[in-house]
């Protein structure tokens, strides 16, 4: 074995013998190269471009607390608590569910105050759990408008970008939410299959316009719809776990599980 190949070789078994993990790493092929453009944009119109306006690279050691806000408390089945929501200091969040003490926890954050915004083309790349009985989320909401009654969702949608309660299928959910959640509520939704989108990154959009939303994952369009008549109004983002039915039985998981993400930006269309 000549020495370049022998170095190989023991960077290997050192990094074996180390144990380390590199299962959270993010995949050296981003967005970008995939698709030979940023972030998967949806075509601009004749005369306008996509700018970033706000994001979040989830760079370095510690969650940005002039960015998210972490809501605790009970949530459905379980309980959102700070701790578990972190960076993992590889340029991801991670959102983790867990069992303590007999009950569960998941992670959530939030731009509540800290950004809230009006349009514009709102995309995350994440990579998903692995476990049943629990589901990650990519949503917008606007306070107080979601909750009122009357205008149908323009004064207020609860926007979910992408929602995966299927921890072992490759399916998603979209959906829209207005009216409140009481007996006037109102929704409209739609799944999609998508073979692989349980491995790997993926990406999750929505080009929010006033007359309607355009759903995109991996820059193709999976949804368009002016459910609820558009919101008017500003949202700000939302990465949350939930622990529910609707994901299957949590007692049947192997408990820490993960939802990682690597990044959340925000694009208006401004003029060339």
């Amino acid at each position: 074995m000549n020495r370049s190949l022998f170095a190989v070789a023991l960077s290997i078994a050192l990094i074996l013998a180390a144990g380390l993990d590199f299962t959270s790493c993010k995949s050296e092929t981003t967005a970008v190269d995939q698709a030979g453009g940023e972030e998967f944009l949806p075509p601009a119109p004749a005369g306008k471009v996509w700018k970033l306006v706000w994001s979040d690279e989830f760079n370095g050691t510690v969650l940005d607390e002039n960015t998210w806000e972490t809501p605790v408390g009970p949530r459905r089945d379980g309980n959102w608590a700070r701790e578990d929501s972190y960076l993992d200091g590889q340029g991801n969040l991670v959102i983790r569910t867990r069992k303590t003490d007999g009950k569960y926890y998941s992670g959530a954050v939030r731009t509540r105050r800290m950004f809230e915004h009006r349009y514009g083309y709102w995309v995350t790349r994440c990579r998903f759990h692995t476990q049943v009985g629990h589901w990650p989320a990519f949503w917008l909401f606007s306070d107080p408008g979601v909750s009122s009654v009357g205008d149908e969702g323009r004064d207020g949608t609860e926007i979910d970008i992408m929602e995966k309660a299927w921890a072992r299928e490759d399916r998603i959910n979209h959906a829209l939410h207005w009216d409140g959640y009481g007996e006037q509520h109102k929704s409209d939704a739609v799944q999609r299959v998508i073979p692989g989108i349980s491995q790997g990154y993926h990406t999750f959009g929505l080009d929010w316009r006033p007359e309607e939303y355009v759903f995109y994952v991996d820059g193709k369009q999976s949804w368009r719809t002016s459910a609820g008549g558009v919101s008017q109004v500003p949202a700000y983002a939302k990465l949350t776990d939930e622990v529910g039915d609707w994901a299957g039985d949590i007692s049947k998981a192997e408990l820490p599980d993960y939802f990682y993400v690597d990044y959340v930006r925000v694009y208006d269309l401004v003029a060339e």
